[in-house]
């Protein structure tokens, strides 16, 4: 039984009340532009403020929580669900105040942000979730509304065609997903995530002790295969990410923000809860696959980036290697005890840093209506804080010390150098997470030097956007106070995952009797 006071079920109710009502109190009132967009603004960002409080004293003033827990419920309330929950709404809180400004010439603000606290229940509840079912139907509710985010410009074909190219591929992964849990369910006969887990341990231990007749172990390895293809589109791994630069490019870019640093998280968490864990649990040896599609998506995404005149392609293909790093962590996670907690750190950072970025393209677009490089000649003194908070969390990105990117990607490459003493592939990811990232310099730098050292005909001053200054200025202090002072946010990465991975089994068992 769910308790109802739980936190998952507090969110639900919060966010799924106000995102319902925002319609019906659209219908009601009178007001038209900017007021409504306004008014809009100010609800969705009080309420998502109001639900990363609950987590947060939920955190740090009620009772200690598991770091992550196979409950027996649908649902269950824990460390890593709260790791994630508060990540996301990070993301959502800076999307809906940058949206005041951005989006203040629409024609029906209230659809836009009820699609955005609709979204981030569907993200919160794929965090929190324990059984594939309720993993499925939240996957859908964070996904079905930023289909329609995404081609929200619906006057503009490049925005349109975006969303058409997301649609198509979402639907695909939808698809993907429905035939693995149902893989998953004709073996073990449940849709419970920690049940499953179990079950297919012990068909693992029976077959290799000849006592399993039937060939459930095949159909287990498709079945995770099948899942990390599902969740890698979301994530954006490559050879999944072919939707990926149209649809950030063409979607409003403070959507851009919150697809390329919200529903990509999602992604993680659901790839974390089952297939790292699932993944370990039926052989280690299958964490070959995670190491081989790391490397290549760190590579494919830098490389394309440097090809791109358009900034927010460029930013795309930049998610798409930031994937890759992250995939270190989670592929040497069996073998190196900080493998998990080091994606994890580089998950909330990458969120900010990512969120920054977009968010900056989505100021410089009010100011010179463009988003082609070239464009961006001289605004480092026409738009000088938004050009200083781009170019930190670019250098943030890169993994420039002392920004908060290098001490995350520091964590993860020491993770597989240390993995090394297990496996003998595991220094060479960290080699080439290191030559990546040096490889990324190549176009932050380039967006840096049009800025701030290419000249520019027209020097004047570009006002910049007060309320979106507001969320820059508080991801630049998140940026350059946890680079400086990075332990707490490691911390929480820490008690958030399990440390000891062969107490993975006992763990599971004790939580669900």
């Amino acid at each position: 039984m769910i308790d109802l006071s739980s936190t998952p079920i507090l969110i639900i109710i919060l966010l799924g009340t106000v995102g319902l009502s925002i319609p019906v109190l659209d219908a009601i009132k009178k007001e038209k532009g900017k007021k409504k967009n306004k008014l809009f603004s100010g609800i969705t960002f009080g309420t998502l403020i109001v639900a990363i409080l609950i987590i947060i004293f939920r955190v740090i003033g009620g009772e200690p929580l598991p770091s992550m827990s196979f409950g027996p419920d649908v649902l269950v309330d824990d460390m890593f669900g709260s790791f994630f929950a508060i990540t996301l709404l990070i993301v959502s809180i800076m999307v809906s105040a940058s949206s005041w400004n951005y989006m203040r010439g629409i024609v029906n603000p209230a659809s836009y942000y009820s699609l955005i606290l609709l979204s981030t229940i569907g993200m919160v509840l794929i965090a929190y979730s324990t059984d594939f079912v309720m993993l499925f139907i939240a996957w859908e509710l964070m996904s079905i509304p930023t289909y329609a985010l995404a081609a929200y410009a619906k006057r503009d074909p490049i925005s349109n065609e975006a969303a058409i190219k997301y649609f198509m591929f979402g639907a695909l992964s939808s698809a993907i997903l429905v035939l693995a849990i149902g893989l998953v369910y004709g073996v073990t006969g449940t849709t419970n995530i920690g049940e499953s887990i179990l079950i297919l341990a012990n068909n693992n231990l029976q077959s290799q002790s000849n006592q399993l007749i039937g060939g459930f172990i095949p159909i287990s390895y498709l079945a995770i295969g099948l899942f990390v293809a599902g969740f890698g589109f979301k994530m954006g791994l490559v050879p999944f990410h072919m939707w990926l630069p149209d649809t950030y490019e063409g979607a409003p870019t403070t959507i851009g923000a919150l697809l390329a640093a919200g529903t990509k998280k999602a992604g993680f968490a659901a790839a974390i809860r089952v297939v790292v864990i699932g993944m370990f649990v039926l052989s280690p040896d299958w964490s070959i696959v995670l190491a081989i599609l790391a490397i290549i998506t760190m590579t494919v995404g830098n490389l394309a980036a440097l090809l791109q005149k358009s900034v927010p392609r460029i930013m795309a293909y930049s998610s798409i290697a930031q994937a890759g790093y992250i995939l270190i962590g989670l592929a040497v996670a069996p073998y190196a005890a900080m493998g998990l907690e080091g994606s994890l750190f580089h998950i909330l950072n990458h969120a900010v840093m990512k969120s920054v970025a977009f968010i900056a393209i989505a100021a410089f677009a009010i100011g010179i209506a463009g988003y082609s490089l070239d464009r961006y000649v001289g605004l480092g003194k026409r738009m000088p804080i938004t050009a200083i908070a781009f170019t930190i969390s670019l250098l943030a990105l890169a993994g420039v010390p002392p920004l908060n990117g290098f001490w995350s990607k520091l964590v993860i490459f020491e993770s597989a150098i240390d993995s090394g003493s297990v496996i003998s592939w595991g220094p060479y990811l960290a080699i080439a997470g290191l030559l990546n990232s040096a490889l990324s310099l190549g176009y932050y730098m380039w967006i840096i030097r049009k800025m701030y050292l290419d000249e520019s005909k027209d020097t004047s001053r570009i006002k910049e956007p007060k309320i979106i200054l507001c969320v820059l200025l508080f991801g630049m202090i998140f940026m350059v106070g946890f680079g400086i002072w990075h332990a707490p946010l490691l911390e929480f990465a820490s008690i958030s995952v399990p440390t000891q991975f062969d107490q993975i089994l006992p763990t599971l068992e004790a939580s669900l009797k």
